[in-house]
Parts: structure tokens; sequence; C-alpha cells
């Protein structure tokens, strides 16, 4: 096989797990945003409303990390066929995502005007 093959194959299958951990990483920082949003709001001399807009905003944007993040096993899943084809030589393990986590989007809503 090939050497420029195997490299490419080695240098993707490096960036989509980049790609894929950044991802993570973007939602993780997300809930802990969320997290200390909520605490802070729980001030007893903030009204209860304070921060809601940023609250549904924010959650709006986990919803979207998440879609990002799925859609990133979906070209992590499509690059597997691709190197399965093409870099069989290739001795690593193969990566295997579950068709459930492949299924479709969830219903995106319509934004609330601000």
């Amino acid at each position: 096989m090939d050497a420029r093959i195997i490299a490419d194959a080695h240098n993707l299958k490096k960036l989509i797990r980049e790609a894929e951990a950044l991802a993570d990483e973007s939602i993780i920082a997300m809930a802990r945003l969320k997290q200390a949003m909520l605490a802070a709001r729980q001030n007893p001399e903030i009204e209860v409303h304070t921060g809601q807009r940023a609250l549904m905003r924010l959650t709006e944007a986990e919803s979207l990390a998440l879609s990002m993040s799925t859609n990133l096993l979906r070209v992590h899943d499509e690059l597997s066929k691709v190197a399965q084809v093409h870099a069989s030589g290739d001795p690593g393990i193969p990566t295997k995502v579950p068709d459930t986590a492949l299924a479709a989007e969830p219903v995106r809503k319509e934004r609330v005007a601000a």
C-alpha cells in the first residue's frame, strides 16, 4: 500500500478525533456556564427571572453543539468506510459507530425573537 495513503489515513484519524474532542469540550464548557448562571441566579438579591433569555439562548447553543457532535460522528463513520476501501492495510482498530448514534437529528424549533 502507498505510504502516502497510510500517512493521510493516520492524519485524518488524528484530526477527526481532535475535532470530536473539541466538540465535547465545547459542550462541557456550556454545561459549566449554565451551572454557574443558575447558581448566580439563586442569590436572594437577584430576581428569579434574571438571565432567563440568556439561559434560553445557551440551551439553543447546547443543542446546536450536540448536533455538531452528531454530524462529526457521521463524518467519522464515513471516513472509516473510506479507510476500509483505501487503507485496508492499516493495522489500526476500525471505528464502529452504532446506527443509533447516527440517527436522524431531532426536529429543530424556530428561534424565539428577542
